[in-house]
């Protein structure tokens, strides 16, 4: 009886501090609100009405309210699947690919797909980039991608005159539409205009290059 009543005080205790999990619908509900949402950033800018982006995500606007109560919680959100999806892409590129430049370039086209220069303009000044949770996830994405750009110039494949920051800086570029005009009109050139910027990285170089390569360092201070 003893042992009984310890295993029972034990299991209450175990029980009062398990955290419950959120249910299954709910994890899908708040993926289906950061899929709208970054949707509708890229299309129309990060001030879309908050409704619009619970409509496009097929879920109430209590539901929405409830995952994000403010617009700077929902930008962040989209802004950190952002970064895991590139890492995602960064890792299995440097994993599958056996041409280090391939990996590169896969990464980049990647990259584009995922509209990053569209998204840019969401990082304004009242975007809070030292927030904890986007540190870490800048920090492994920044580490994954210096690894795809070290093996290729390892590799001879990857001109040796430029930075991690030359690759992030021409893909975000390439990727942000043109003024007056709309990301779907301007999403056909990213691929080809790419294309020719990769082109440009690759080893033997054919041209020297103006200034000192891009490092993440660099991007840091100009952010």
């Amino acid at each position: 009886m003893r042992t009984g009543g310890a295993r029972g005080a034990g299991g209450g205790a175990v029980a009062a501090r398990r955290v419950p999990r959120p249910r299954a619908d709910a994890l899908r509900n708040r993926e289906r609100l950061v899929t709208a949402a970054r949707e509708m950033f890229v299309e129309f800018g990060c001030a879309v009405p908050y409704d619009e982006v619970a409509r496009r995500a097929g879920v109430g606007n209590a539901t929405l309210y409830r995952n994000f109560p403010e617009r700077a919680d929902l930008v962040r959100e989209v802004v950190l699947s952002l970064l895991a999806r590139l890492t995602e892409r960064a890792e299995r590129a440097l994993a599958e690919e056996a041409d280090a430049f391939e990996a590169v370039r896969r990464f980049a086209y990647a990259a584009a797909d995922e509209r990053v220069g569209a998204l840019c303009p969401m990082l304004d000044g009242t975007f809070d980039k030292d927030h904890p949770d986007l540190v870490v996830e800048r920090a492994r994405l920044e580490e994954a991608v210096e690894d795809l750009v070290r093996r290729a110039q390892t590799a001879g494949r990857l001109r040796p005159d430029v930075g991690v920051g030359d690759l992030m800086v021409g893909v975000s570029q390439l990727t942000r539409p043109l003024p007056g005009t709309g990301c779907q009109d301007f999403a056909p050139f990213v691929h080809r205009h790419l294309q020719l910027f990769l082109d440009g990285l690759e080893a033997p170089a054919r041209s020297a290059l103006p200034g000192a390569a891009v490092t993440l360092e660099d991007l840091r201070r100009d952010a």
